[in-house]
């Protein structure tokens, strides 16, 4: 059953599962109220800064994905409503489908609001409603996808699975997914099954993909440039280096680790709740549930599924060279924090 709420769209200078739910938490969750009126207020506001941020433009225009992303990475309204950890992906093709069926990812909020959510453009058109069967808010948002940025935009070739992106391409809807008791999104999901067209019409295209996450281009640089933190944290920020430096060293530990068997993008286990770790963006979002997975022994997994411990001295490198990189992702971070614009 589906409660509506509102549905707006504003113009001019006036635009806008629980499943994270800790299941001994669920008893004083359910007697908490609904923060019904702070939902509304937050989709009205987070509505409006994309509408304002990340407006609808060419599906090739650098400039404005490059605002868009230092915007919705820095003190925006969206990054603040993000909880700890979200799930993101495309809406399943069985429209009868819960979430709690559906193939999503996991992410950081870092990750979400530099590396997802600014390759779509928005209207500033929403719609809010309480989905009943989900026990979640929804705010539907009209949207459309930079398809035609260079791939380096990309966190990954979204474009390694036709059917993905051809829904990346046609995209007109974003979906947030709204904690009841906490108003902070828990889902995000992006469909091509909106009631309107996308914001902006754009032509398919059909690159190849090669097998590759990570490849150097022509000059000589390492691709794809958003996961390397480029445009996020400042180029004279002098962490970069230690940064690099360190995700090198976990890189090559983690694949040691097999790590590379699992947390990929095509999802080879395959994993309901798949958790990426193949680049520094990716692996900077999962660092810590890393290190703790891996003092615990909870990975890697054997072909069954099955947990297994990694040999003493591996572990001892894998943990190391992941304390390394955590703290060099956190001087990175702090030295941006006290050097505001």
């Amino acid at each position: 059953m589906l409660g509506a709420i509102s549905r707006r769209l504003l113009t001019g200078g006036a635009l806008l599962l629980s499943v994270f739910l800790a299941a001994d938490a669920a008893e004083t969750d359910d007697d908490m109220p609904d923060l019904v009126d702070q939902i509304k207020g937050m989709a009205l506001e987070v509505a409006l800064e994309l509408q304002q941020i990340c407006p609808p433009a060419a599906p090739s225009d650098q400039a404005a994905f490059d605002q868009c992303r230092r915007s919705l990475f820095g003190d925006s309204a969206l990054r603040r409503n993000l909880a700890t950890r979200l799930l993101w992906g495309r809406r399943n093709q069985d429209a009868g489908a819960s979430l709690n069926n559906t193939n999503l990812t996991q992410f950081a909020p870092d990750v979400i609001a530099g590396l997802y959510l600014p390759l779509f453009m928005f209207s500033g058109e929403y719609g809010t409603e309480y989905v009943e069967r989900e026990r979640l808010y929804l705010i539907r948002l009209r949207a459309g996808f930079r398809n035609l940025l260079p791939p380096g935009q990309f966190p990954y070739p979204f474009w390694h699975q036709e059917a993905k992106w051809g829904v990346y391409q046609t995209a007109n809807s974003v979906l947030l997914w709204v904690n009841p008791k906490t108003a902070k999104i828990v889902i995000g999901q992006f469909t091509e099954r909106g009631s309107d067209s996308p914001v902006v019409s754009t032509e398919p295209i059909w690159p190849k993909f090669d097998g590759k996450w990570m490849w150097m281009d022509k000059e000589g640089s390492i691709q794809p440039r958003v996961t390397l933190f480029d445009g996020l944290f400042r180029h004279n920020n002098p962490h970069l280096p230690r940064l690099d430096s360190t995700y090198r060293t976990l890189a090559l530990r983690m694949r040691d680790a097999q790590c590379d068997s699992c947390h990929v993008p095509n999802n080879p286990m395959p994993m309901r709740r798949l958790v990426l770790m193949h680049t520094p963006a990716h692996a900077a979002g999962e660092i810590e549930r890393l290190m703790t997975a891996v003092r615990e022994d909870r990975m890697p997994l054997d072909d069954t599924g099955a947990e297994q411990p990694l040999e003493p001295a591996l572990k001892r490198a894998l943990l190391e060279s992941g304390a390394a990189f955590e703290e060099s992702v956190m001087a990175a971070k702090d030295w941006e924090s006290a050097h505001p614009d």
